[in-house]
């Protein structure tokens, strides 16, 4: 009866480790999307994504604009216009040892990048100057694309202790301390 007991136990914890919540809440002060996601977790680390995400290029305009994706993601870059584009990132975060060029393609083609490095892309495009774009490089699978009022949800978030950082084009990034017991809550008002 006693081994019984003790399997229950350790039954019960596994289960309680494994249980996940939401954090939610509304990034506002900036207008359009924000991005919302968990800092890195000390002592975890998660495989890469076998899924690529895709950003085209389609009427001289970087589509999505921005796109979030976790450290690790193999991210596609298509031409859907009927011109020559490039794209260039000259740092990520602001560390210019991690720009990089993916060069010049025409209509059609797809040419793909790895993002190991956690931080903020800025896409650009050498032939039009005009194009921008963002990346932002989550250090963990836990994030969100707000919508346009600035409302988020992060789902499947193991119970426990958190920083979230909110970050929004031409905003200030601001981190705040989350704890989840089944929900949490993280309101950000952002800027410049």
């Amino acid at each position: 009866m006693k081994r019984a007991g003790i399997v229950f136990l350790v039954l019960m914890m596994m289960c309680m480790d494994a249980i996940a919540g939401t954090i939610s809440g509304k990034a506002s002060g900036m207008n359009g999307p924000s991005v919302v996601y968990i800092e890195a977790i000390p002592g975890k680390t998660f495989p890469p994504p076998t899924a690529k995400p895709q950003i085209d290029q389609r009427r001289i305009m970087f589509r999505p604009r921005v796109l979030v994706v976790q450290q690790g993601t193999t991210v596609d870059f298509l031409n859907s216009d009927p011109v020559a584009h490039n794209v260039f990132w000259t740092g990520i975060s602001g560390n210019k040892k991690l720009g990089h060029s993916l060069g010049t393609w025409p209509q059609g083609q797809t040419r793909s990048f790895k993002f190991d490095d956690v931080g903020i892309v800025p896409l650009l495009c050498v032939v039009h100057p005009e194009m921008a774009g963002f990346i932002v490089v989550s250090p963990t699978p836990y994030f969100a694309l707000s919508d346009k009022d600035g409302n988020y949800k992060i789902d499947n978030v193991p119970n426990g202790s958190y920083t979230v950082t909110a970050w929004h084009e031409g905003a200030k990034n601001q981190s705040k301390p989350v704890t989840v017991s089944g929900g949490g809550k993280a309101d950000f008002t952002l800027t410049k």
